[in-house]
């Protein structure tokens, strides 16, 4: 078959009739791409516009059922969790488990009589923080369809960047007027609320769904239980499913929901690393760790640039320049999620009803030009020592404003491309990003001390405007990229 371009310059594939991701989302005005689906069998939005990727079943305790009121609860339960922070057996037990975890840390380095004591309780809570960043985007996709992500994206960004910009301030004016003691007990009272949130505001949503599956490049009518997908014939014509009864709130509740799947504990530890093979994993893995690591950099240097003079910033003023970072991200959220979904969904309309995950790619754009202007213009503003609103509220507005609808670009295409494999695919992105921070840690300030703040920084404006241009040959092959996985069973070998 001869070599085809999609429109908007999307490289069609010829090797699979179904590609993972590709879905219909405003119909099916294209049969050709999805032959054998009745149109009038998919179940739809409340307007009766848009087609609910994935199709939820008859359930009612399908997470994709939930009434809209839970899933909000849901959304501002981990979006609170993750700002503080800053898989076998469902997620509602790794929740629980890693909050009580993190409470008890923060309460232990609070209490530590020694350093080694300190450095455990703070190591302790690394292993706990991991899991609840790594298993939000996957909850995303359990309970919130294909054209309502980006704005709960947004959230879960807004939690990680806010952990990030608010911490500096909030820690340094209770350290100053009080004392880290006291820092780290407040720390661990916001994790008891976050406890309070998660054991009542998130269900498990791990699911076994019997519904038809337009989005996983599988059968086009399967069943996704017990971790294997069997076929079930003659589906298509009947939408006659299995009753069953919704789960009292009561049950809801319980800390351990019964879900289990086959996939072996130590294969659930590695296989995240295989997905590292994924081209869609490996470009997240490069933008999403230099999109949040340079924000971490920043962190570590504002003390470095404005407590010495011109400036001559207090503690708690050193602190108070994140806040307009928070703001930018408030600002950023705000614009992420419609912009990225009423793109998608429009430009699925202009392609035949079809939705490709690569059209949650032209957000980039915005990414390069604020973050990297943002850059250029802080190191040049630093090294001026123009008057503090400039660096401020100008470059850091830039930097966090385009670090927030770059990274919701960054999650929401990773979602999409391997639904079913999220929670591995983000344990490897956070693994990555993690260590790159950390030893980010270790040298920025000497690389200021050495080259100064202008060249620093100039440098980090030209890294993120280059790893962001991988983003155009990730768009153009996005779709046989999506392909090769599926037909390598890359995610699968184990």
């Amino acid at each position: 078959m001869p070599t085809t371009k999609m429109p908007f310059g999307i490289l069609d594939d010829d090797k699979l009739e179904h590609i993972p991701g590709t879905a219909p989302l405003n119909g099916l005005q294209n049969t050709d791409t999805y032959s054998g689906i009745d149109p009038g069998f998919l179940k739809r939005d409340p307007t009766g516009q848009i087609v609910l990727v994935p199709q939820p079943s008859d359930s009612p305790n399908d997470p994709y059922n939930w009434p809209r009121k839970q899933k909000e609860l849901f959304t501002i339960a981990f979006g609170w969790g993750c700002g503080c922070v800053g898989v076998k057996y469902g997620k509602r037990p790794v929740y629980l488990g890693t909050t009580v975890g993190l409470m008890i840390s923060c309460f232990w380095a609070a209490e530590a009589k020694s350093f080694e004591s300190f450095v455990a309780a703070r190591v302790f809570c690394g292993l706990c923080m991991a899991p609840m960043e790594a298993l939000v985007p996957a909850s995303i996709a359990d309970i919130w369809f294909v054209h309502e992500r980006g704005f709960r994206t947004a959230v879960f960004n807004l939690g990680i960047l806010g952990g990030i910009n608010l911490a500096v301030p909030i820690a340094a004016a209770i350290i100053e007027y009080g004392s880290y003691r006291i820092a780290l007990h407040a720390m661990g009272g916001a994790f008891a609320l976050t406890l309070i949130m998660v054991f009542f505001w998130m269900p498990e949503s791990a699911y076994c769904r019997q519904a038809l599956n337009i989005d996983t490049g599988e059968a086009n009518v399967v069943v996704e239980g017990k971790g294997a997908l069997e076929q079930l014939e003659h589906a298509p014509t009947s939408r006659s499913m299995p009753n069953e009864e919704s789960m009292s709130w009561k049950q809801r509740l319980l800390p351990y929901s019964g879900y289990s799947n086959q996939v072996s504990f130590w294969n659930t530890l590695v296989r995240p690393f295989y997905l590292i093979a994924s081209p869609a994993v490996l470009w997240a893995v490069l933008l999403f760790t230099t999109c949040i690591s340079w924000l971490v950099g920043i962190s570590l240097t504002l003390s470095q640039i404005f407590s010495a003079p011109p400036y001559n910033f207090s503690v708690v003023g050193v602190g108070a320049t994140n806040l307009s970072s928070f703001v930018a991200s408030v600002l950023g959220t705000l614009t992420a999620g419609p912009l990225i979904d009423g793109l998608v969904t429009r430009m699925s309309k202009m392609n035949g009803g079809i939705f490709e995950p690569e059209f949650r790619l032209p957000i980039m754009v915005t990414y390069l030009l604020f973050t990297s202007t943002g850059f250029f213009a802080w190191g040049q503003a630093s090294y001026a020592q123009d008057p503090w609103p400039v660096p401020v509220i100008v470059c850091l507005g830039l930097i966090n404003f385009g670090v927030q609808l770059g990274t919701t670009g960054v999650v929401t295409y990773v979602v999409d491309c391997h639904r079913e494999k999220a929670g591995e695919a983000f344990a490897t992105m956070n693994f990555i990003k993690n260590l790159f921070a950390f030893g980010l840690s270790f040298y920025i300030n000497d690389w200021i001390d050495n080259q100064g703040v202008r060249n620093c920084f100039f440098a980090i404006g030209g890294i993120t405007m280059g790893v962001t241009l991988f983003t155009i040959p990730m768009y153009i092959f996005g779709k046989r990229a999506r392909s090769w996985v599926h037909r390598h069973g890359i995610a699968d070998r184990l």
